[in-house]
């Protein structure tokens, strides 16, 4: 029975809301942020306020919840508020610059991390408790010109989205703190308005499927591991405003751009992608089975339901057909294997045996991977010797066997050689050596069963790299979510993840928890069915094992338990993974997910690029780096050798020297000891002058001390004069710096004075310059005033002139006008007797009457027509004759005003330098008078001509009407 949607009014705010936020600690609860700054906390259930929260600046415009629902972040562009919803108080408050500014800052789901995003794409997190910043992530790279407007973290807080202004979106490890993904949306993609992962209930919490809202108002949901478009909800015609996603992921509310509020179902929405695609397509052509291409999926919503494109039953009926016709034989030819074998066959007597026979079991194994057994290829990759990443391998992995570990490395280097990636993949020793083991006599066979393993049952191991695959694990934790809820609980509330319980039975192949005939009987299953078998026995694995599992409580117990070998019945796996494959739903069966096996090619080996490259590429150059500062660490050990060696070189040559001088000392005390003895027998010579000799003796110490006497003051008195000199330099320097400083100030002095004259000195030369140009404005002032005086005067002459003429020109026109009104009224009154004389003749002619009447209106049209004729030629003679007038006049204007000014000018210069000579100014003066009398009699004749013409005009009408 379908329900209505309702709404329940809680409270009126009186304010506009700026964010909201529910899932408190209580669930009644939630909080609303409002125009006026505040932040409210309403209960839907008794709709009373329950806090107010007041403490910002400016419109708060996010709000972040703590997981527990016990605390919250209040966002403003100025600061950022920690709240405890218990209390209602104020725990802390993050204050910033203005010029930087706060985008966002929110809680990372499932922790006590803070992530704090500002304008200058800067992202720090900080402990929640204590408010340490815990790491930055390092600045996007110069490359992409984006500004960070829009954010989204996955349910497990290991990948962070950031989107802004362009068409790109990053995707950051929040665990390796780097940018490990950039996403290029459509070109018609031009800025991210929001960003949201879309919840799963079997991805443990790493999203796949991110929604991104463009400023089209289309929201598209792409796969941000395969960057392929799923499914897109609303249109051009009715966009999206604003979107969010329920927390498990079901339903989708979007709030579109004409008020309405659309409720869309993912499980609707996804039906269609997540369902496998037909068998025929598999079959027909020969290709991997793989999950469908929904890219090209458009979804269209109209009216808040979800239309897609129906399919025709002809397709329907034509894949039936074409599956009836086809299948048996190509099923029939895939299960055909080389040598004969028969795969189907070889499945059936695994099932009844459980295993294969150990004397054919290698020639099986051949068979099952389709060994191409290139020799000329391996050959190449060992001739390039051991790998630089495998020279020390006998340290990390001490194997006992000299063989063995000679095999290993080759099979090792081979590895690296054929892809960069296994050079840097530190587990790829523990995958190989149980096959290098069971090959090690055959280097080939081993290489290529370990590149088979590694292309068919380590789909998409790499991805991810150096991590581990977290897709591979999360289709793992899926499975057994669904099969076995209690224990992934029991794991979950331990802090025990599938990098725990599945990943080290992945990346040692099961070779550390099982013994040698276990190991082989699970790989005859493993190599006889879809890579998918693999990753179903890890669940297998947990789920038998899933008595001791719960019995664990400490992480140690856990790792331990998958590191050692256990009491496990290896059939009885086996038998849990061919349940789990056969009851797995399809939409978390790994087999949707990975492809079908392949072989590798014959002739080359294929190339394995499936891996980020940029990050193998950056381990290569730091795995340089460090090779090359360890050369030039030997190198220098080796310098630091040599000087120690020629250290003690030089200090053996000292002790030889210093054992000479101990000879040489010991034979100069030898014969000091003799000179002693013949001292003694010369003293006993000698005692008989003594007497003698000790007066000269006193006299002459006498004589000494005196001597030294007079040395001693004769030093003294030197050094005195000594120290006298150093004084009188000391003194004369003194002197000599004084002097120097005394003349620097004079110079400063000096210097001073002169720019204080040269300052005086511009001062004066401006006040000249100023009063120069004063008084020439001043002069061009009376200049100009005086020529417009002069121009003024002749104006007035002028109009007066032209009025003197205008009175007699008008008594003119007005006698001539009196003339033709005499003349017009005699014509009338000959007229008016023609035509009393015609209407006596009317009776007599009236044949000739109407003759005479014809006439006389095609004479009138001829009149008309010459008149108008006569009219438009006087009228251009009378335009062109006063546009000359006006040409000649306007030119002798302008004559006679530059003359008028240059006599003016000539004037006033000759009055100022000859006052008394004024014979050649009345002779301008006369000849000006002269000139302006002759264009008045010009102005005059024109006129006269002028008043001739209209006459003439005004009697030619009347000739041709005669």
């Amino acid at each position: 029975m379908a329900s209505h949607p309702t709404f329940n009014l809680v409270q009126r705010t009186a304010q506009a809301c700026t964010a909201l936020a529910f899932n408190l600690h209580r669930k009644s609860e939630f909080l609303v942020a409002l125009a006026d700054y505040s932040v409210k906390c309403f209960d839907t259930v008794t709709k009373e306020l329950v806090s107010w929260m007041r403490g910002h600046e400016s419109s708060v415009f996010s709000i972040s919840v703590h997981g527990s629902g016990r605390y919250a972040i209040t966002t403003s562009s100025d600061t950022a508020q920690l709240w405890d919803l218990d209390t209602f108080q104020r725990k802390r408050k993050l204050n910033i610059l203005q010029s930087v500014g706060i985008q966002k800052v929110f809680f990372l789901p499932l922790s006590n991390t803070i992530l704090s995003c500002f304008k200058d794409n800067s992202i720090f997190a900080w402990e929640c408790d204590t408010l340490v910043c815990k790491y930055q992530l390092p600045a996007p790279p110069e490359s992409s010109n984006i500004l960070y407007k829009v954010f989204a973290v996955t349910r497990d807080g290991r990948i962070l989205a950031a989107g802004g202004k362009s068409n790109h979106i990053h995707l950051w490890c929040l665990e390796a703190k780097q940018l490990f993904r950039i996403i290029q949306m459509p070109t018609k993609v031009r800025a991210i308005r929001h960003l949201e992962f879309l919840p799963d209930s079997f991805d443990a919490g790493s999203n796949q499927v991110l929604g991104v809202l463009s400023q089209d108002g289309i929201m598209r949901f792409i796969n941000i591991q395969t960057c392929k478009l799923l499914f897109e909800i609303g249109s051009l015609d009715d966009g999206i405003s604003s979107s969010v996603i329920s927390p498990h992921g079901r339903y989708i509310a979007s709030i579109m751009e004409n008020g309405s509020l659309n409720i869309y179902s993912v499980q609707t929405l996804t039906k269609e992608i997540n369902k496998p695609p037909p068998p025929l397509v598999k079959v027909i052509e020969d290709l991997p089975k793989k999950k469908g291409n929904s890219g090209d999926l458009k979804v269209k919503v109209t009216s808040g339901r979800v239309q897609r494109p129906a399919k025709s039953r002809e397709s329907k009926t034509q894949t039936r057909i074409l599956k009836q016709d086809l299948s048996g034989s190509l099923e029939k030819k895939e299960s055909e294997l080389s040598d004969g074998l028969n795969k189907k066959r070889l499945q059936i007597l695994l099932k009844g045996y459980g295993e294969f026979p150990t004397k054919y079991r290698m020639f099986i194994w051949r068979s099952l991977l389709q060994l191409p057994e290139n020799h000329t290829a391996f050959s190449n990759l060992i001739d390039k010797g051991i790998h630089v990443a495998f020279l020390n391998l006998q340290k990390k992995y001490p194997v006992k066997s000299r063989k063995l570990l000679r095999v290993l490395q080759r099979t090792l280097s081979a590895l690296a050689h054929w892809s960069t990636i296994f050079s840097d993949t530190p587990y790829l020793p523990l995958l190989a050596f149980p096959f290098v083991k069971l090959f090690q006599n055959n280097q080939l066979i081993c290489f290529e069963v370990v590149a088979t393993l590694i292309i068919n049952w380590c789909q998409h191991w790499f991805e991810y790299f150096p991590n581990p695959p977290i897709n591979i694990l999360s289709m793992i934790e899926n499975v057994l979510a669904f099969h076995d809820k209690e224990l992934l609980q029991h794991f979950i509330n331990h802090d025990v993840t599938s990098q725990l319980y599945a990943w080290p039975l992945l990346e040692t192949m099961f070779s550390e928890v099982l013994t040698r005939e276990e190991w082989l009987k699970l790989f005859d299953n493993v190599f006889s069915n879809h890579p998918s078998f693999l990753l179903m026995t890890v669940v297998a694995y947990n789920i038998c094992s899933r008595a001791p599992l719960l019995n664990c409580k400490r992480k140690d117990d856990f790792e331990y338990f998958f590191h050692h070998r256990n009491n496990l019945d290896i059939s009885a796996v086996i038998r849990e993974v061919y349940r789990l494959l056969n009851t797995t739903p399809t939409d978390i069966h790994p087999d949707s997910m990975l492809d079908a096996f392949v072989a590798l090619t014959k002739g080359q080996y294929p190339v394995f690029n499936q891996y980020p490259k940029f990050i193998v590429d950056y381990q290569t150059q730091e795995r340089e780096r460090i090779r090359n500062d360890e050369l030039d660490y030997l190198r220098e050990r080796q310098a630091v050798e040599d000087m120690q060696a020629e250290v003690d070189q030089q200090r053996a040559e000292d002790e030889a020297w210093c054992q000479k001088q101990e000879l040489l000392r010991r034979a100069e005390e030898a014969r000091r000891e003799i000179l002693l003895q013949e001292e003694e027998k010369m003293i006993q010579q000698r005692q008989r002058l003594a007497a003698v000799r000790r007066e000269l003796k006193v006299k002459e110490m006498h004589l000494q001390d005196a001597a030294r006497r007079r040395l001693l003051q004769l030093q003294q008195d030197q050094r005195e004069m000594e120290l006298r000199r150093l004084d009188d330099e000391i003194e004369r320097k003194v002197h000599m710096r004084d002097r120097e400083i005394a003349a620097t100030a004079k110079d400063l002095e000096m210097r001073r004075l002169e720019l204080e004259s040269q300052k005086r000195l511009y001062e004066k030369n401006l006040s000249r310059n100023q009063e120069a140009v004063a008084k020439e404005m001043k002069e061009n002032a009376d200049a100009y005033r005086q020529k417009v005086d002069l121009e003024e005067h002749m104006f007035h002459r002028l109009i007066e002139t032209d009025q003197t003429q205008n009175q007699k020109i008008h008594k003119l026109i007005e006698e001539n006008l009196a003339k033709a009104e005499q003349a017009c009224l005699n014509t009338d009154w000959r007229i008016q007797a023609l035509h009393k004389q015609r209407c006596s003749d009317v009776h007599r002619n009236e044949c000739y009457q109407e003759i005479a009447k014809l006439l006389r209106k095609n004479r009138k049209k001829e009149i008309e027509v010459l008149n108008a004729m006569m009219d438009g030629e006087a009228k251009k003679w009378e335009e062109a004759e006063e546009k000359d007038f006006h040409l000649k006049s306007e030119k002798k204007t302008a004559a006679l005003s530059d003359t008028s000014r240059r006599w003016f000018l000539e004037k006033e210069i000759h009055d100022a330098q000859h006052p008394c000579d004024k014979v050649s100014l009345n002779q301008r003066k006369m000849h000006w008078d002269a000139m302006e009398q002759d264009l008045m009699e010009r102005v005059r004749n024109l006129r006269q001509r002028l008043a001739t013409q209209a006459q003439n005009r005004c009697q030619t009408p009347h000739l041709l009407a005669t």
